[in-house]
């Protein structure tokens, strides 16, 4: 496969990319000199809040071409599901272990090359432990500091083994109320952390909270010092399981004060939106929810 140069070894100039320096080449439909993603959100950061998208958000879209509408929002860490495909061009691909050496090394270097990073990865991750080991190498090999899931409570123990062994966090992602879901309020996920290495933690979905019936603010509080990652989503409608997402703000989340009880908790980590409502209007959504964390940094003096 023809590999192009990365962006890190390209000179730089304080005007930017220095002019005439060619690539050796292209992979497949990628400018050789894609721009590097300018932070928009400077006051979150601040904050020690790591801005990301869920890749759930994009999922019409492969990988790839969704890594353009992320760094057009001024984001620069992603959350890609083991399920989405990695590129139109080959639509047997999907982004999770099963990927050739090649496209891995590919993957990594389309995103160093935009200043992007693979922080974390919504793995299926289960008790199946040689399974587990390929999830844990293969974002290894991503970069990725966390694995967001929902394993069964029996697989916890190889599980984090595997996190102290790789350094890797686990967090425990919930689903609306469920006779499907085990982990769909906070009390069963610190049921399941109990007595755990702070390696295992959360993945604090709020806007699935809301779904449920209840009150994101109040579970925050009860997950403190077990969040290992965070979705930012908002739902229209409070107890309702099929409830449509909401712009962060505009939903009924009381997403202030959720914003809030982070900045008490000093909470600092990824904070990766996902927003589930797939319109024509998406990117025009997803930017008002990276505004709407923004300004809330700000009043939070940030």
């Amino acid at each position: 496969m023809t590999m192009y140069r990365s962006r890190r070894s390209v000179m730089r100039s304080g005007a930017g990319l220095a002019a005439g320096v060619a690539a050796s080449g292209l992979m497949r439909g990628l400018p050789a000199f894609a721009e590097p993603v300018k932070v928009s959100t400077p006051a979150a950061e601040r904050l020690g809040w790591r801005m990301a998208v869920q890749l759930y958000t994009y999922r019409r879209f492969p990988f790839y071409e969704a890594l353009d509408k992320i760094a057009d929002l001024g984001v620069r860490h992603v959350e890609p599901c083991f399920f989405l495909k990695l590129d139109k061009a080959r639509p047997s691909l999907q982004t999770n272990p099963s990927l050739p050496d090649d496209v891995k090394k590919e993957l990594k270097a389309r995103l160093d090359d935009r200043g992007m990073s693979m922080s974390s990865y919504y793995a299926d991750l289960g008790a199946d432990a040689d399974k587990a080991k390929r999830i844990f190498d293969f974002c290894r090999e991503m970069g990725a500091g966390v694995i967001v899931a929902e394993p069964p409570p029996e697989a916890l123990d190889m599980i984090e083994k595997l996190c102290e062994e790789y350094r890797i966090n686990l967090a425990i992602h919930n689903h609306p109320e469920s006779p499907k879901q085990r982990y769909w309020s906070p009390e069963t996920v610190l049921e399941v952390c109990k007595g755990r290495g702070k390696r295992i933690g959360a993945c604090c979905d709020t806007g699935h909270w809301v779904r449920s019936g209840l009150d994101p603010v109040e579970c925050l509080k009860k997950m403190e010092g077990r969040i290992n990652a965070f979705h930012l989503k908002d739902a229209v409608e409070k107890g309702n399981r099929k409830s449509e997402d909401a712009p962060l703000g505009e939903g009924a989340g009381n997403y202030k004060a959720v914003l809030a009880e982070l900045k008490r908790q000093g909470y600092q980590g990824l904070t990766t939106i996902e927003y589930e409502k797939d319109t024509d209007h998406l990117q025009d959504d997803m930017v008002k929810c990276v505004q709407f964390v923004e300004e809330q940094a700000k009043a939070l003096g940030a």
